[in-house]
């Protein structure tokens, strides 16, 4: 395995720790100028996570209403009701995107899918580059004002519902993450760089609980406006 993504992966709770979790619970707020962009403001407001650690699957309680709950898988994304009723269902749900411009407007299971996997993407992460298929290497160092990143490029298998095929992360010297960079197929592939901050232990695993999602100037450097997404959990919890 990488050296870096061993001094990672010891950073973030070790990889017997991940490879012996289920699921990851998390509560918190998702908030940002994509969502009343594409007509879907607060839909994340309030948001209840639960994650399958082993497979790409992901549920959110309580939504669009506290009745509801959206499951996301990679080719299904579901609103039901807490007795399973289905309400609303979409197969092959990334195709949903095809033409669509920064302008085009979502419906829920939209939302669902992108936060979906992206959610599910970040609180794997690290384990999430130890999966099949995925591959990693050291770049160069990033320098920042005041402290120097180490980064990983990682490239993922198709059949892994994420943002793209490539993408970077950015590690400070204890081998927390502190950047992502990605350009989401599903938003047209425009660059982003998403920041973490305020790590907290859970259960042995370790998590940012501050999150912000800004473009990607030309330089390579973080724009800082607008600011795209943001996210904010608390009651972290892993079983």
């Amino acid at each position: 395995m990488n050296a870096l993504l061993d001094l990672v992966l010891d950073a973030h709770g070790g990889l017997r720790r991940w490879r012996a979790a289920r699921t990851i619970h998390a509560e918190g707020s998702i908030g940002g100028l994509l969502w009343s962009l594409r007509g879907q403001e607060e839909i994340f407001a309030e948001a209840d996570i639960t994650a399958d650690v082993q497979q790409q699957r992901l549920v959110f309680e309580g939504f669009t209403d506290p009745g509801l709950r959206g499951v996301f898988t990679p080719d299904r994304v579901v609103i039901e009701q807490k007795d399973c009723e289905v309400l609303a269902d979409r197969n092959a749900p990334r195709d949903a995107f095809a033409g669509h411009r920064a302008d085009t407007p979502w419906v829920p299971l939209h939302a669902l899918y992108f936060a979906g996997y992206a959610m599910w993407n970040y609180l794997t992460a690290p384990y999430l580059l130890t999966r099949p298929g995925v591959v990693v290497e050291e770049l160069e160092f990033w320098r920042e004002p005041d402290e120097d990143w180490r980064r990983l490029r990682a490239r993922f298998p198709e059949a892994l519902a994420t943002h793209c095929l490539e993408q970077v992360f950015y590690y400070d010297t204890a081998g927390l993450l502190r950047r992502h960079d990605y350009a989401p197929d599903v938003l047209g592939g425009t660059p982003a760089a998403h920041f973490s901050e305020h790590h907290v232990r859970a259960s042995g695993l370790v998590f940012p609980t501050h999150r912000f999602v800004v473009p990607v100037q030309d330089d390579g450097r973080a724009a800082s406006e607008p600011v795209l997404i943001t996210i904010d959990l608390a009651d972290i919890s892993v079983t």
